[in-house]
């Protein structure tokens, strides 16, 4: 029914979060129907994203430089560390403007289903990292699922001989929830009312 170019897009397209096979082929159509005001913009950004956004060396961000902006803001507080499960985490916890520290992402929640340990996640350099005498508080805001509690009683234990007080984010965040998926409000209100772990 398309040529091999328009039924590629559709595939590229039905591989994003949100989209299936019927979404991607009305964005694609709409793609192609805009070629100068949609399609020929967005092929130049995702070029651009391409070549140029990397992940922050410090807390895994992306960002366009290195350190990334979060990383590099003076204004920030040092003795704040949030350890989230992926840059979704940190955007959706940005996307407050509650949270003034710095972050580490994981990159990943420990799974032994999926043959993911301690040493996939760089869980060594975020206690490296905490113990450096400028952390004060680590904020585990894994998710609140198995793994995401499993990955942040492990880092909690982990955390236990560097000095700093760790806790998590409060109850509010319902079980199985993602932090990208949250509102701002429940996002705010979980911050504020973290408890020890």
């Amino acid at each position: 029914m398309v040529g091999p170019e328009i039924e590629r897009l559709i595939q590229l397209l039905s591989r994003l979060p949100g989209l299936g096979p019927r979404s991607a082929r009305r964005a694609a159509l709409r793609l192609v129907e805009r070629r100068e005001t949609l399609l020929i913009p967005l092929a130049g950004a995702l070029a651009e994203a391409a070549a140029r956004v990397r992940a922050c060396s410090v807390c895994g961000n992306f960002d366009t430089i290195d350190p990334c902006a979060i990383c590099a803001d003076p204004r920030r507080d040092d003795s704040l560390l949030c350890v989230v499960e992926d840059v979704a985490g940190l955007w959706a916890m940005e996307r407050t403007g509650s949270f003034k520290g710095r972050y580490a992402v994981l990159g990943g929640l420990l799974s032994a289903l999926d043959g993911i340990g301690p040493e996939d996640l760089g869980i060594a350099r975020l206690v490296e990292r905490a113990g450096d005498g400028r952390v004060g508080e680590v904020i585990l805001a894994t998710p609140a699922t198995v793994e995401g509690q499993t990955t942040a009683h492990y880092i909690a234990e982990r955390l236990a001989r560097c000095g700093v007080s760790v806790t998590g984010l409060a109850h509010g965040v319902p079980v199985g929830g993602e932090l990208d998926h949250l509102d701002d409000g429940t996002i705010t209100a979980a911050l504020r009312a973290r408890r020890r772990f």
